[in-house]
């Protein structure tokens, strides 16, 4: 009998896709990713350098390029095809055509027999993850959006950074929208079980003030990277390779994902970036965050803005 293995099928090979089957590869954490792209030569082209670099992993990985056939037998299904962020351009205007292209390409993978796990980072990641549970019929919890995942990594080595601590020991959360609505939690962000805002009154060389332009430097970090070198992958693909770590591993990891609220923290019918337990099943739930005033009215503002833009997609054909 044949032994059964974890199957990734990553769907898009651009840069955050690459980047991604890459870092995978790196971190041995699955064994069998294929790679699926409307440009067959660029995901031919990925698998035969990922196969050439096999000698320097840890563990084998059996990668080949492949077609939604291969979904069926997928654990996971990481979706990063779709058009890029151009500079200038908001997360939220790529959503028409996107929805578009998520259309086709989920059902493809339906129609192969998937009964596995979405994992969603394509932009708006927000709207597409939502639209991706519609065009699925999968259950909420088996479809997951990369969210704030990166944003909050990016809090945290900012946070690290001004305090000079190890990015590793900053417990902070950036939720809300993945843009320009997002919003720190810093009601709850510690390091090292001691308040941040403790932090700042301690020492005279840290200013209460800095904090904002901190956060105005995650919230802002993608435009200034996309200037820069035009778009933004390697943070990503490492944070989808943490959730993909996540799920197969049934790790029960908290992490701040887009999922699906049906009532949490005052928001229905919407997915947005919260924290969540994640495991082999997918969302097992919702950490509900106790937010204070300002946080609770930024984070419905955020909610507003994301359900604006979805109910002008929620129609696409």
């Amino acid at each position: 009998m044949k032994k059964r293995v974890n199957r990734v099928v990553l769907v898009g090979t651009g840069f955050v896709g690459s980047s991604y089957a890459f870092a995978l590869l790196n971190q041995s954490v699955t064994e069998e990713l294929v790679l699926v792209d409307l440009n067959k030569d660029k995901a031919e082209g990925d698998a035969m350098d990922l196969n050439h670099g096999l000698a320097f992993t840890s563990s084998p990985t059996k990668i080949w390029y492949g077609d939604y056939k291969d979904c069926e037998h997928a654990d996971l299904v990481v979706l990063t095809a779709g058009a890029n962020q151009k500079p200038g351009e908001t997360r939220l205007d790529l959503v028409e055509k996107n929805t578009k292209i998520f259309k086709n390409i989920v059902e493809q993978v339906m129609a192969s027999g998937f009964d596995g796990i979405f994992l969603v980072a394509t932009n708006p990641v927000d709207i597409l993850t939502y639209m991706t549970w519609k065009f699925s019929g999968l259950p909420k919890e088996r479809v997951i959006g990369s969210g704030t995942i990166l944003d909050t990594a990016r809090f945290r080595y900012m946070l690290g950074d001004y305090f000079h601590v190890d990015t590793r020991n900053v417990h902070a959360y950036i939720v809300g929208e993945h843009g320009d609505t997002e919003l720190p939690v810093w009601s709850h962000a510690d390091i090292g079980g001691r308040a941040i805002l403790d932090w700042v009154k301690d020492k005279d060389e840290f200013d209460e003030k800095e904090l904002d332009t901190i956060f105005q430097n995650v919230r802002d970090a993608a435009y200034h990277i996309i200037e820069k070198k035009g778009a933004t992958y390697y943070g990503i693909a490492m944070g989808l390779v943490r959730l993909t770590k996540a799920i197969l591993h049934n790790e029960h990891s908290i992490l701040t994902v887009s999922a699906y609220l049906e009532g949490e923290f005052g928001a229905n019918d919407i997915y947005i970036g919260v924290p969540a337990v994640v495991n082999r099943n997918g969302i097992e739930k919702i950490i509900e965050l106790q937010l204070n005033e300002e946080e609770m009215k930024k984070f419905q503002h955020s909610v507003n803005v994301l359900q604006e833009t979805l109910d002008a997609v929620k129609d696409v054909e």
